[in-house]
């Protein structure tokens, strides 16, 4: 993750739960008052946030001492210790539960993104995610499907084009919207049609697009769509795919299949801070 955005990020996270104080920690407890504790897995999954913690705990003005046991990434087994924490108690309970927060979700992103990789089991077909992100958290989440081993789409409407089916409607044909866009863009912006039919499908392979999305086929049609692709255009099926039937698509030779479920309905990783 990038420093400087991560940092940003957990400033206002900071902001939103400690305000003007942590009334709790901050009455009990003197600056004197040291004290360690650790980060611990409660569940099996995938590890993703580690630098959560570091990063989260250096914001502080009083100094905590942070040891990393893990790596993104890795696989966790109940009871594994994440990290060990050393240094003022209000500052290590202040900063707890944002951190946790971060490193549960994100850890949560990364085993459901893992276990759908599993499940497809293709040494061609990547797993990718969407734009449904949980607003202001899109680039944890992202970075989390990754560590799961996932691959990133698109990051925001700025870096790629997709045209969709009301892009079409309202430009009149694909032809007609790809030339709009190959005369606005540089050469670096890859353009990317979704498409439902085998018509749509031809009339996007002659417009030349970079990338062609089958929206909402079956597995039979996405690979009868992949056949009549060129090899050099991208594929990617999309939409109606969950880990119900993902391997079902495992043989249609698709170049990506997007789940937006990996950012939209995993379940968080249970994690905890415990005292030493």
């Amino acid at each position: 993750m990038n420093v400087i955005k991560l940092k940003k990020k957990l400033e206002e996270f900071f902001l939103e739960d400690l305000g003007e104080l942590d009334v709790s920690s901050q009455t009990i407890f003197g600056p004197e008052a040291r004290g360690e504790a650790v980060i611990i897995a409660k569940e099996n999954g995938i590890l993703a946030g580690i630098d959560v913690i570091q990063t989260g705990y250096s914001l502080f003005q009083q100094k905590v001492d942070v040891t990393l046991k893990k790596r993104d990434g890795d696989k966790l087994t109940k009871g594994d210790i994440i990290a060990e924490i050393e240094g003022p108690v209000g500052t290590i309970l202040s900063g707890e539960r944002v951190i946790l927060n971060l490193l549960q979700r994100m850890s949560g992103v990364a085993t459901l993104t893992n276990k759908a990789v599993n499940l497809l089991q293709s040494d061609h077909t990547r797993i990718c995610d969407t734009r449904k992100t949980s607003p202001g958290l899109r680039m944890f989440e992202k970075y989390a499907v990754r560590c799961g081993g996932g691959f990133n789409h698109r990051f925001g409407l700025y870096d790629g084009v997709m045209i969709k089916d009301n892009h079409i409607a309202f430009a009149g044909s694909i032809i007609n919207a790809v030339k709009e866009v190959r005369e606005k863009t540089g050469h670096m912006v890859k353009i990317e049609v979704e498409i439902e039919t085998e018509k749509q499908l031809l009339e996007a392979i002659e417009a030349e697009a970079d990338v062609i999305m089958f929206d909402n086929r079956s597995p039979e049609e996405v690979a009868k769509f992949v056949e009549l692709t060129p090899k050099h255009i991208v594929t990617e099926a999309s939409g109606g795919i969950g880990l119900n039937n993902l391997a079902d698509f495992r043989h249609t030779n698709v170049d990506y299949i997007s789940l937006g479920i990996l950012t939209h309905s995993y379940k968080s990783l249970d994690i905890s801070l415990n005292v030493k």
